[in-house]
């Protein structure tokens, strides 16, 4: 059996990092986390860290040095989370959010890894994915 237990980012400094994503999160950095291997919690997965001493930031959206992955974090109110996230380090970087509500927004972290706050007005999330609400 096949068990997703971490997603593992690399960087140059892994506190300083897990300390963006536990704001951003608002889940607490694991007990135990140190300047090596720093965690947050989320259920049975790990959103993990991993110092890297040669470290080449991904420089979106360039494919000279392209991104590898990315985090989307769906929001209820995209203008005060993108407040806080910019407030907290992060960089704007593209707008998709449509008229009609739905869309996101891409971002890149302190050291430039892109994630995005995603607006998809009136779905229903579960655990077997979104439910869209109906359109007229």
């Amino acid at each position: 059996m096949l068990r997703l237990t971490d997603f593992i980012i690399d960087c140059p400094d892994t506190m300083k990092l897990a300390a963006f994503y536990s704001e951003v999160t608002g889940r607490p950095i694991k007990e135990g986390s140190h300047e090596n291997w720093a965690g947050i919690r989320f259920g049975e997965i790990e959103l993990a860290f991993i110092r890297v001493d040669d470290y080449r930031a991904p420089q979106w959206p360039d494919s000279e040095h392209p991104k590898q992955f990315h985090l989307d974090f769906e929001v209820d109110d995209i203008e005060s989370e993108q407040r806080r996230v910019l407030d907290l380090g992060a960089t704007l970087r593209q707008d998709f959010i449509g008229p009609d509500g739905y869309g996101w927004r891409i971002y890149t972290d302190p050291i430039g890894h892109p994630f995005c706050l995603c607006r998809n007005e009136g779905v229903v999330w579960t655990d077997q994915g979104p439910t869209w609400p109906e359109r007229g």
